[in-house]
């Protein structure tokens, strides 16, 4: 394939502080050169090596595509009506799951793909180039597996949630739907996926059902990821340090232990802000997580409930307005701490090696997205060095 230069930059992000300035690895008036799909140079573009091929950024920003690492796509329905009565004052409960997945359940498979490539779509547009993908909206056996199945076809980052909610059907036998999801329901789910997860909070799973989901995920070769601690503190955080979680998402209650045991650890605080402005929940303080050298991440939680979003853009000013990050720590937190989240060191960041996944803003500097809320900046967007 042939190389290609990326040139007329007015600030490249890299990511790799080896390589320019600041958290984020910067080089003013910087150039990318791309070869079989991945960065093959980056540097000032006075010193960019020669290439037939050059293509312009119109003196706008470069950055890493950004990287969901927590989504619901696979879905039917809406929950519109849930939003509206939260806006008027009715407020949250994880018993309004129990809609999606019946509406879920009684859709063909064409109508779940196509409502994951529509998402997708929309996703791409808006510069995520990698993206995790949940199950959890079926709550069978086949319906849980048939979700991986159809969220494989669109990524590798594939989560099997069986423990979302207990649904409706079990609701006087907990016991027995905790040995489906980790018996049957795990073995038919487990050839599609990568990872597992479990809601661990009020109106979900307590931290001893949370553990067993996870370990029998864990003998099966899959690796745990939490929701924990979004409606209230518990025992979410410190299950997913002591199980060694990637991540630990949501995270809007914690307490200083909660904050100390994710600063010694490698496990990511995911962090949706998505689902605090469709919730009208309190926002998690990532000034507290990024002073405690946590790593943090930011994520669409695209899901028909509570998040109903799929602009990461959107998110990053949520968590630059809401959440006291400064502009650079959010789009560090929706590339490079979204790709620590999937324990991936080939996406997220721009240099030699790394796959040429990158966007183009028209602006000058990824602070406008704080900056400029709500206004398309994305102008372009490549994955593995071709134009999406």
């Amino acid at each position: 394939m042939t190389a290609f230069l990326v040139e007329d930059i007015a600030l490249l992000v890299t990511n790799d502080p080896a390589a320019g300035a600041g958290l984020l690895g910067s080089i003013s008036a910087g150039a990318l050169v791309v070869e079989s799909g991945r960065v093959a140079w980056t540097g000032p573009a006075v010193r960019a090596p020669a290439c037939d091929v050059r293509i312009g950024a119109g003196g706008g920003a470069v950055l890493p595509g950004f990287v969901d690492s927590h989504t619901h796509l696979v879905f039917a329905g809406d929950r519109l009506g849930d939003f509206t009565g939260r806006m008027t004052g009715a407020p949250y409960s994880p018993a309004g799951i129990s809609a999606t997945v019946a509406a879920t359940r009684a859709a063909p498979d064409e109508v779940l793909t196509a409502n994951v490539a529509r998402l997708l779509a929309e996703l791409r547009t808006g510069g995520v180039t990698t993206v995790e993908v949940k199950s959890g909206y079926g709550l069978t056996v086949p319906d849980e597996a048939r979700a991986l199945a159809i969220a494989r076809m669109f990524t590798d980052e594939t989560t099997f949630l069986g423990a979302h909610v207990v649904p409706a059907e079990f609701a006087g036998n907990r016991d027995a739907y905790l040995e489906l999801v980790t018996g049957p329901m795990l073995a038919a789910a487990a050839p599609h996926a990568r990872w597992i997860d479990v809601f661990c909070d009020r109106g979900a799973f307590d931290e001893a059902e949370a553990r067993r989901v996870c370990t029998a995920g864990m003998a099966v070769g899959l690796t745990p990821r939490l929701h924990g601690n979004q409606l209230e503190p518990g025992p979410g955080v410190r299950l997913a340090v002591e199980l060694g979680a990637a991540s630990v998402d949501h995270c809007t209650h914690l307490t200083d232990d909660d904050v100390a045991a994710l600063a010694g650890s490698a496990t990511v605080a995911t962090l949706l802000p998505g689902a605090e402005f469709s919730t009208r929940s309190p926002y998690p303080d990532a000034r507290r997580l990024f002073d405690a050298g946590v790593t943090v991440a930011i994520a669409t939680d695209c899901n028909p409930g509570t998040s109903y979003t799929t602009s990461m853009s959107f998110c990053i000013a949520l968590a630059v307005r809401e959440m006291r990050m400064s502009p650079a720590e959010a789009v560090w937190a929706a590339t490079a701490g979204g790709a620590r989240a999937l324990r991936r060191d080939d996406v997220g960041v721009l240099r030699p090696g790394s796959r040429a996944d990158f966007l183009v803003l028209a602006a000058p500097d990824p602070g406008y997205l704080a900056y400029r809320p709500g206004v398309p900046l994305v102008a372009g967007v490549w994955k593995d060095g071709r134009r999406i």
